[in-house]
């Protein structure tokens, strides 16, 4: 189980390795990559613009990355162009996010890890829209203006403040068969879907005004619950949900 490998790499102080001082974005993600080689599970690498960023060869699952400094910003993350979605090509989908001290060393410790399915962060499963553009801003009317969409979403430690400092996994209860006796239940949460859902927006360019439109969320109301466990005999405490307003 690939949360194994990812615990026992934080419980053992397995080290983040930075390549040079330009590495700023991708020594979490080959951490990960590491530890996904330590148990053997074969892998595809999507690549930068991919989603998810590793997919397993032989288990219908993907998993999205998210390395956050600490201290710093770790209440939400950006997404970019990509909404997290359950799904992807059939395969589930699952987040690692991984926190790790702001330092010039070359060579650095993991301050918690949250391995969580993505429906935990977003329970869709499509999201068909594209960045578009058109031509007709400014004086000549020859500049482009780029409709590229920056989603930005809660992450663990701000839903779940019991994970941080901690090796945590979340997963969908409807997934959970048996889990292996290494693991204990540390909590259940459970998140509702929202009355209404954005169903689209307008940004008024003389007004400087951004407009959203909402519509009734056909799935309002419904339960999604996540089962929470840890390694047994590590970590302390009960994890519980914090719900963000909208």
């Amino acid at each position: 189980m690939l949360f194994l490998s990812l615990a026992h790499g934080f419980h053992n102080n397995v080290p983040i390795v930075r390549s040079s001082q330009q590495d700023k974005e991708y020594h979490f993600q080959n951490w990960v990559k590491r530890r996904i080689e330590a148990v053997g599970l074969a892998y595809d690498e999507l690549g930068r613009h991919g989603y998810p960023d590793f997919v397993l060869a032989e288990h219908p699952s993907g998993y999205e990355v998210k390395g956050l400094a600490y201290p710093g910003r770790s209440a939400d993350f950006d997404c970019n162009s990509q909404l997290p979605l359950a799904t992807q090509d059939g395969k589930q989908v699952y987040y690692i996010f991984g926190r790790y001290p702001v330092t010039r060393e070359q060579e650095f410790p993991v301050h918690d890890i949250v391995l969580c399915s993505a429906a935990f962060l977003n329970a869709q499963t499509e999201n068909t829209n594209t960045n578009q553009s058109f031509r007709g801003a400014g004086s000549y009317g020859d500049i482009l203006i780029r409709d590229r969409r920056m989603y930005v979403c809660a992450t663990p430690y701000a839903l779940a403040p019991g994970t941080v400092g901690q090796a945590t996994l979340i997963l969908n209860s409807d997934e959970v068969i048996e889990m292996p006796q290494v693991l204990e239940a540390v909590g259940r949460m459970q998140r509702v879907e929202s009355r209404e859902r954005v169903t689209g927006y307008s940004f008024d360019l003389l007004e400087n005004t951004l407009r959203s439109e909402r519509g009734i969320n056909p799935h309002a109301g419904q339960v999604h619950a996540f089962s929470v466990y840890r390694v047994r005999g590590y970590g302390t405490g009960a994890v519980s949900l914090v719900e963000r307003g909208a």
